[in-house]
C-alpha cells in the first residue's frame, strides 16, 4: 500500500459512517465512495471495516505525505541550530527529530491529518451531486466534502485511534508497573498522548515524590505525643510545609522548562485547531493583525485601534469576572452557609445523610449552570486561542468548586473553633471523597462502554430477528468507537478530562495545605492516593477511553496560579489555626505567642514572593542552550547578509535580485540558495 509494508502501517484516525447497501447504478456516485477516493488521492492509506451497525474508515499517512502537507501548512519546526524555521520536505535532515526518533510529534501529525481530510474541496466550477441511500446531496464548489457530510449526519464522528503496539507497551511499562511507585516513561507518554497530558503526568509524579517529606513529618506528629511541645512543633510544621510548597512550585517551573527544551517545543502548532476533529471550533473576535491590515499606513489610527482592542478585551474579561464573583457571593455563598449551619445543628445522623444527598444533587446542577454561563461569557472575550479561553473557564469554574469544597470547613473552623469536628470533616472529604471519586472515575467509563455494547448487540438482533448465537465484536476500531471520550464534567467545548484531573489535585492540595495544623496526617493519605491516581489515570487513558485529541499547551496553565493562590490562603488559615491553639480561652489577647504568629505570617508571605527570585525558573543548561542557538542563528544571518552585500545583491521580501550575464535581472528566492 503506497509503498509502505502492511505490518508497518499505523492507522491513527477513524471516521464512522452508517452501513448501507449500494446499488450498482449509484455506486460511482455514492458520497462515501467519493470520500474514500479523495482520501487516497491526497496520499492517505485507507482501510474500510464493517461493524455491527456502522462502517469505519481507518486512515494512515506515510511520512512523505505528512511532510509535504506540513510544508504546505507552513508549519514551523526546530532545526539543529536551535531556531524555528518553516518546514521543507526537501530539507528534512535540517530539522530535529522527536525523542522517540520520529520526525513529527503526535500534535503535529494530528494537525496534518486534520488539514488533509478537511481541506478536500470541490475544485470544479459547478456543484457535484452525490447520493446516499437514495438521497441526493449537493457538494458546492470550493466547499469541504467532510464538513458537508458531517452536516448531513453521514459522517457521524471522526476520532483518533489507539496504536495497539505502543498502547500495550505503555500498559506494561506504565499503567501496570507498580514496582517503582512514582516512575513514569514521560517521553513515551509525550510521544503517544501529546504535550498537555504528558505535562500533567510529569506534574503528578513530581508532586507525589515531593509529598514524601510532609507525609513523613505529619505521620510523626500524629504518632508521637509532644505534650506541651506541640505549641512549638505545630508552628515548625506549618513553616516547613509552606516552604515545601513554595520550593516545589519553583522547581516544577524548572522541570517544565527542561521538558519543553527536551521536547523541542516551539509553540508553533495552533492550539485552537487541536479541537477541530471533536467538533470544537471557536471563533474569537477580530485579531490585532486584522486591525493592523485594516488601518493601512496611518500609524495614529493603527495605534488607536490596537489600544481599543486591548482595553475592550480587559474590560470584557473584568465584566465577566465580576458577574461570576457576584453570583458566587449572592447565590452560592448563602446556600453553602445554610447547608453548613444545618449540618452543625441537626442531631439525627439520618437527617444529616439526607441533607447531604440533597446538597450534592443541588451543587452538581448549580455547577453545570455556572459552567454554561461561563462559556457564554468567554465567547465574548478577546482571547488569543482555545487554551486562553480554557484558562479563563478554569478560573471562573474553580471559584464555584472552591466555595463548595471549603466553605463548610471554614464554617466549622472560624465560627465554632471545633478541632474535632474539623478533623472529622477533613477525614470525610479526603478519604471517603477521594476513594469514592476514584471508584466512580474508573468504573463509570467501563459501565458506559458495556451499556453501548449491549445496545449495539440488541439493535443488531432487532434488525436480524432470525439471528441465533452470541454476537461478538470482531473489529478493534468498533470497540474504540464505543468507548467514552476523555471529556470534562463541565463542558466538552473547551476542556477535556484534564480539567477534572487537575481539579481533583487542586482541591486536595487546598484541603491539606489550608488545614495542615488541624490534621497533619492528611499529607500521608494524599500521598497514597496520588500513587494510586497515577496508575489508575494511566489505565483509564490506555484501556477505558478513546485516545484523546492532543493539546499543544506546554504548561499546566491556569492551574499554576490556582495552586499559588492556595498557598497564600494556607498561610492565612494556618496562622488562624495556630492562634486558636494558643488562645484556647477565646479572648483574642495579643500575647507574645500570638504576636509571634502574626509576625511569622508576614515573614512567610515575604518568603513566598522572595523565593521566586531565589530559585531560577529556567535551568542553567536550558538557558545556555538557548543562548548558544541564538548566537549561531545570528552568526549565520550575519554571514548571509555579508555575502549578499559583498555580491552587490539586493535582498527584499525574501528574494535576491542578481544581474545575469546578458544584463537582465534574475530574481531568486533566498530559500533556494
Amino acid at each position: 500500500m503506497n509503498g509502505v509494508p502492511e505490518d508497518l502501517i499505523v492507522y491513527e484516525i477513524a471516521l464512522v459512517v452508517p452501513k448501507r447497501n449500494l446499488n450498482e447504478e449509484n455506486k460511482g456516485y455514492d458520497c462515501v465512495e467519493v470520500l474514500v477516493n479523495e482520501f487516497r488521492n491526497v496520499g492517505l492509506i485507507v482501510e474500510r471495516v464493517l461493524g455491527l451497525s456502522d462502517e469505519f474508515i481507518k486512515l494512515a499517512a506515510p511520512l512523505e505525505t505528512l511532510g509535504r502537507v506540513a510544508a504546505k501548512m507552513q508549519m514551523k519546526k526546530t532545526t539543529h541550530i536551535g531556531i524555528d524555521l518553516q518546514f521543507e520536505w526537501e530539507e528534512i535532515k535540517a530539522f530535529v527529530r522527536q525523542p522517540d526518533g520520529s520526525l513529527f510529534s503526535w500534535c503535529e501529525r494530528f494537525q496534518c491529518y486534520r488539514h488533509l481530510i478537511y481541506k478536500i474541496v470541490n475544485k470544479k466550477n459547478s456543484d457535484v451531486t452525490l447520493k446516499f441511500d437514495g438521497k441526493e446531496i449537493q457538494w458546492e464548489a470550493g466547499k469541504s466534502l467532510l464538513q458537508r457530510l458531517e452536516l448531513e449526519g453521514i459522517v457521524k464522528q471522526v476520532f483518533p485511534l489507539h496504536d495497539e503496539i505502543k498502547r500495550k507497551k505503555l500498559l506494561r511499562s506504565w499503567a501496570l508497573n507498580w514496582w517503582d511507585f512514582t516512575a513514569q516513561p514521560i517521553d513515551e507518554i509525550y510521544a503517544y498522548f501529546g504535550t498537555k497530558i504528558a505535562v500533567y503526568f510529569a506534574f503528578l509524579g513530581m508532586y507525589t515524590r515531593w509529598m514524601i517529606f510532609p507525609a513523613t513529618f505529619g505521620l510523626i506528629l500524629q504518632l508521637i505525643d509532644f505534650g506541651s511541645l506541640k505549641l512549638l512543633v505545630f508552628p515548625a510544621f506549618f513553616i516547613s510545609i509552606v516552604l515545601w510548597a513554595v520550593l516545589f512550585f519553583q522547581f516544577w517551573k524548572r522541570k517544565n522548562s527542561a521538558l519543553s527544551a527536551r521536547w523541542h517545543l516551539n509553540f508553533s502548532v495552533s492550539t485552537s485547531e487541536g479541537y477541530k476533529l471533536s467538533g470544537r471550533e471557536w471563533n474569537s473576535l477580530q485579531p490585532p493583525l486584522e486591525l493592523v491590515k485594516n488601518s493601512g499606513i496611518d500609524k495614529t489610527k493603527e495605534k488607536e485601534a490596537l489600544q481599543r482592542y486591548e482595553w475592550f478585551g480587559y474590560l470584557k474579561r473584568f465584566r465577566n469576572d465580576v458577574i461570576i464573583i457576584l453570583s458566587i457571593i449572592c447565590l452560592q455563598l448563602p446556600f453553602e452557609l445554610a447547608y453548613a449551619h444545618l449540618y452543625e445543628v441537626l442531631k439525627s445522623d439520618m437527617v444529616k445523610f439526607g441533607l447531604t444527598v440533597v446538597y450534592l444533587l443541588v451543587i452538581q446542577y448549580f455547577t453545570k449552570i455556572g459552567g454554561k454561563i461561563s462559556i457564554r461569557l468567554i465567547k465574548h472575550e478577546n482571547n488569543e486561542n482555545t487554551e486562553y479561553q480554557a484558562d479563563s473557564l478554569v478560573y471562573k469554574v474553580f471559584g464555584l468548586y472552591f466555595m463548595q469544597s471549603y466553605i463548610g470547613v471554614f464554617y466549622h473552623a472560624l465560627l465554632h473553633r471545633n478541632f474535632m469536628t474539623l478533623r472529622q470533616v477533613l477525614i470525610q472529604r479526603l478519604i471517603l471523597y477521594e476513594v469514592l471519586e476514584n471508584l466512580v472515575e474508573n468504573s463509570l467509563p467501563y459501565l458506559k462502554y458495556s451499556y453501548k455494547k449491549y445496545r449495539a448487540v440488541r439493535n443488531k438482533k432487532k434488525r436480524e430477528k432470525g439471528l441465533i448465537g452470541k454476537i461478538q465484536f470482531t473489529t478493534r476500531v468498533e470497540k474504540e468507537y464505543l468507548k467514552p471520550t476523555y471529556s470534562a464534567s463541565i463542558s466538552e467545548e473547551l476542556e477535556d478530562g484534564l480539567f477534572d484531573d487537575f481539579l481533583e489535585l487542586a482541591l486536595q492540595f487546598g484541603m491539606i495545605m489550608m488545614f495542615a495544623c488541624a490534621f497533619p496526617l492528611a499529607f500521608a493519605f494524599s500521598a497514597l492516593n496520588n500513587i494510586a491516581e497515577m496508575r489508575t489515570d494511566a489505565l483509564k487513558l490506555l484501556a477505558m477511553l478513546r485516545r484523546p485529541v492532543p493539546r499543544a499547551a506546554a504548561t499546566i496553565g491556569a492551574w499554576l496560579n490556582i495552586f499559588q493562590f492556595l498557598i497564600l490562603m494556607s498561610i492565612c488559615t494556618n496562622s488562624a489555626l495556630l492562634v486558636w491553639l494558643y488562645d484556647q480561652e477565646g479572648k483574642w489577647k495579643i500575647e507574645p505567642g500570638l504576636a509571634a504568629i502574626l509576625v511569622m505570617e508576614h515573614v512567610l508571605l515575604l518568603i513566598k514572593f522572595g523565593f521566586s527570585r531565589f530559585v531560577p525558573e529556567e535551568p542553567a543548561w536550558v538557558r545556555a542552550k538557548r543562548m548558544k542557538n541564538a548566537t549561531q542563528a545570528q552568526d549565520m544571518c550575519s554571514k548571509q547578509l555579508l555575502r549578499t552585500i559583498s555580491g552587490r545583491e539586493k535582498a527584499f521580501g525574501g528574494y535576491i535580485r542578481r544581474k545575469k550575464p546578458d544584463g537582465t535581472n534574475k530574481t531568486q528566492s533566498c530559500r533556494n540558495q
